[in-house]
């Protein structure tokens, strides 16, 4: 009778052993990063963002926040840990008190509008790292009280060539503020980026401060005026997701941005 006492005793030590291990060790596993994209898909235009950031860590979680219902969307954001906010079509110019110029733009997604005016909310309450890409430069600096020059052809005297016929592979030089988070990151104070746009920053939003500009003083980055206290946060006119690895203006951002996506995550 001991001895069946015993043998069950055992077993249950063993089981029960067994299980706090593995909960030990489930534990100790990091759960992948979750990264909300503003758009994200169609793959063939959008697909370079996600790749950009899986380059960085490839476990990583792109999640399309457009092709989903608004409110759900921002019940998801309560699960990641970044903001990636992506170039697309212009924003309506209403936002900024330039309705009237809504003829110079191009195409309008005021759906895409509600979208990310919504997300960046929420990631400010957050306190959540955020990149801006092309319209994500130019929608955040409107969310934080900024505008945009509409048609930088019409609206912009310049000898320098900011739209051409050729979007993907057109280059300029840009200059980066050597007192900014973007030097920091790359190292560099002069590159050569893919930017290509009709539209960019004009007034800029009080909280932020400019970190790179063309030759022709044309906004080409923003950050935090101030960032003590406030999560990662970059935004630039051209396309780092499109440049090559190398670029000091590509890697780097992407890495900035994930590495303080894991300090959020730690938090959680």
């Amino acid at each position: 009778m001991k001895t069946k006492y015993f043998y069950r005793l055992l077993i249950f030590t063993v089981v029960t052993t067994f299980f706090l291990l593995n909960s030990c060790i489930e534990n100790k596993t990091p759960k992948p990063l979750r990264i909300a994209i503003s758009k994200a898909k169609p793959i063939e235009y959008y697909g370079a963002y996600s790749k950009w950031i899986k380059n960085i860590d490839s476990t990583t979680i792109c999640i399309d926040m457009y092709h989903i219902p608004l409110d759900s969307a921002l019940l998801l954001m309560n699960d990641c840990a970044g903001l990636l906010i992506t170039g697309g079509s212009d924003v309506h110019p209403a936002w900024y008190g330039q309705a009237c110029d809504t003829i110079k733009c191009g195409t309008i997604d005021l759906k895409r509008d509600t979208l990310e005016f919504a997300l960046i909310k929420k990631a400010l309450e957050m306190n959540m790292p955020m990149v801006g890409i092309c319209r994500g430069e130019q929608i955040l600096n409107v969310a934080l009280g900024g505008s945009l020059i509409v048609d930088i052809p019409i609206d912009y005297d310049t000898v320098v060539v900011h739209r051409c016929d050729d979007p993907y592979n057109y280059r300029h030089a840009i200059f980066v503020n050597n007192n900014s988070l973007l030097f920091e990151l790359s190292g560099t104070s002069k590159g050569l980026t893919n930017s290509n746009h009709h539209q960019a920053v004009n007034k800029l939003a009080g909280d932020l401060k400019i970190s790179a500009r063309t030759a022709d003083s044309l906004v080409e980055a923003v950050e935090w005026k101030n960032p003590d206290n406030k999560a990662f946060l970059i935004a630039v006119q051209w396309h780092p997701e499109r440049l090559h690895d190398t670029n000091r203006l590509s890697f780097p951002i992407a890495e900035g941005f994930i590495n303080s996506a894991r300090e959020f995550q730690k938090k959680d």
